[in-house]
């Protein structure tokens, strides 16, 4: 890969807009490219430098290859933030994004504001795609990878074009004006095994592997949301002692405090002795405390709105930069401003310091860089942004969340990969017609097989809670039995949010199981159309074959590959279960086994 690109760069002198095309170093009276190629034994490097002879303003920054597809090839696409759906597409496959029967509703709720919408255009075609930072294309057991090694100049896009046997590397950087050098792409091209291609990535970016350690625990949200209050987190809290459960930590989710923004006005109607007496309940008990907060956003009921207006990002014509439409709606926060970011400092100080809490959730935070400035990309902004809270955050621990993955690599100890899990298995029809960051259990699953990779490498993965209760959900047994199935193979954030008094002796059975956090090495996952997943892990000295089926509709397995299979008793009565040459998977079902003598 490289050795046929292509760099394309449209920018503005004066308001004239002038192109040019080029693959090696080159210069004009505007400016001079600096193209630096590296070829070693299992990579190969590229970097370019613009450095301008005056200012000049981007209009398109671009690299474009060749690549021969093949029909069985599958692209591997990361979705714009923790919530983006990402995943291996079949190249015949599209890339969903909003209809335009939704436009009215999107309008209203702002929910393109979630995602890459509001400067990304989708294509509609199969075969073309877009994702952001890393990708890759598989063939089997060897693939294909392409990386940025940095965001900090702006996001790189890197987009597939199948049928035409091309790929566009693109930066995201329209509007930047730049007057000294500018290093838009440090890229590295990959080939190999899956596991020897992504440690590779990560030693070339310095990226050390995480020091936290995997962690089980209880957060408030998918069971209460914002009805919580000093009684049932005692209550829950209590219930695990009494059980005796093996976590590590608990964590208060939204709903303590009075508005968001105002994080340290507490609502003392639900929480009468304040947030450090819960915190110093939780660590009574034996267990870290943790916190959820969204430190760069504030809604509209909010002292901060009302009051700091000034604190309030604006777009390049003056107006407020809506977020969302959660709560009241909310508004991102200019971290630039002096005053937000000591505001920021003494909330953390707070938290972390007089409270008490060992790990802060941190949410939302794409909203930071919803708007570039001429000066700076939004890439360059969210890798600042997150710098700033792990200066802000010390040793404590940070969970991101709703975070663009790459600049929060080697910056976060745990981070969300993938949406939010729902109390159904992949919402209403009209739903999955709007945005790719939607609540679905399916594609929360379906992010923790597709990030799989980063778990260990750039941080420990959360791939959201698993759910085993029978109240106050609609998730079938089967499909809550396959969600955790699926965290416990993939993930190293454990959490439910289910009331375990109200467990029977089966939950508390597979609970205990699932919370197993003994280190996992994943060897292969492979997906099929028909919508079966088939996982190759290993766990201490013993390896395992997960089937998983993510369809409405049974499904058969054949098994050619393993001379014999004996079930894992996570679900199953029998232990003794021996697997035949053809197993049928209910819809939703999932099934593991011990794989002998291989």
């Amino acid at each position: 890969m490289f050795e046929n690109m292509e760099i394309n760069f449209s920018y503005y002198i004066d308001k004239k807009k002038i192109s040019v095309t080029f693959n090696d170093n080159f210069s004009n009276d505007d400016f001079k490219a600096i193209v630096n190629f590296e070829k070693f034994n299992s990579y190969k490097k590229i970097k370019v430098s613009i450095v301008p002879n005056r200012e000049l303003v981007i209009e398109k920054l671009c690299i474009s290859t060749n690549y021969s597809f093949k029909e069985h090839d599958m692209v591997f696409v990361n979705g714009y933030q923790s919530w983006t759906d990402s995943r291996e597409f079949f190249i015949d496959e599209k890339l969903s994004t909003i209809s335009k029967l939704a436009t009215p509703i999107i309008k209203k709720y702002q929910f393109d504001k979630y995602g890459d919408y509001t400067f990304k255009k989708y294509s509609r075609k199969s075969g073309e795609f877009h994702g952001y930072t890393y990708s890759y294309i598989r063939n089997g057991e060897s693939i294909n990878f392409i990386g940025s090694l940095t965001e900090k100049n702006g996001y790189t896009i890197i987009q597939q074009f199948a049928k035409n046997n091309k790929i566009i590397i693109d930066k995201d950087c329209t509007g930047h004006s730049i007057n000294s050098e500018y290093v838009p792409f440090e890229l590295v091209s990959i080939d190999g095994t899956e596991n020897n291609v992504f440690d590779l990535y990560f030693d070339l970016m310095n990226i050390k592997k995480p020091k936290a350690k995997p962690m089980t625990g209880w957060t408030s949200w998918y069971n209460y949301y914002q009805n919580i209050n000093e009684d049932i987190i005692i209550e829950n809290l209590n219930h695990f002692k009494d059980f005796d459960k093996n976590i590590e930590i608990f964590q208060i989710d939204d709903g303590y405090q009075t508005y968001v923004g105002d994080w340290l006005d507490i609502d003392l109607s639900k929480f009468p002795r304040g947030m450090k007496y819960i915190s110093d309940a939780i660590k009574t008990k034996g267990y870290k405390s943790g916190i959820w907060l969204a430190p760069f956003v504030c809604e509209t009921n909010s002292k901060i709105f009302k009051e700091k207006p000034h604190w309030i990002l604006k777009d390049s014509h003056g107006e407020l930069v809506l977020g969302g439409s959660n709560w009241s709606r909310f508004y991102a926060l200019d971290i630039y401003n002096p005053e937000v970011r000591e505001y920021i400092k003494n909330v953390f100080s707070v938290v972390l310091d007089e409270w008490g809490y060992d790990m802060v959730k941190l949410d939302f935070l794409y909203a930071v860089c919803l708007v570039p400035s001429k000066t700076k990309t939004r890439g360059q902004i969210m890798t600042q942004a997150m710098e700033f809270l792990r200066e802000c955050v010390g040793d404590k621990l940070i969970l991101g969340c709703g975070v663009p993955l790459g600049p929060s690599f080697g910056l976060v100890d745990y981070c969300r990969i993938g949406c939010d899990v729902g109390l159904d298995w992949n919402d209403k029809a009209f739903m999955r017609m709007l945005h790719r960051e939607r609540i679905s259990t399916l594609n929360a699953i379906r992010n923790a097989i597709g990030r799989r990779q980063l778990n260990g490498r750039a941080f420990l993965n959360d791939p959201d809670v698993f759910l085993l209760r029978e109240d106050n959900i609609i998730l079938t047994e089967t499909q809550r039995q396959t969600l955790s199935t699926v965290n416990h193979i993939f993930g190293s954030l454990l959490f439910t949010s289910d009331n375990i008094i109200k467990y029977n002796s089966k939950n508390h059975l597979i609970f205990d199981n699932i919370m197993d956090l003994k280190e996992k090495k994943i060897h292969n996952v492979e997906s099929f159309r028909n919508g079966l997943v088939e996982v190759v892990y290993s766990q201490g000295e013993s390896k395992y074959l997960a089937i998983i089926n993510l369809k409405n509709k049974s499904i058969s397995y054949d098994n050619n590959k393993f001379s014999e299979l004996k079930e894992l008793y996570f679900y199953k009565e029998n232990q003794d279960t021996i697997m035949e040459n053809t197993l049928k998977l209910h819809p939703y079902e999932s099934r593991v086994f011990t794989i002998k003598g291989d």
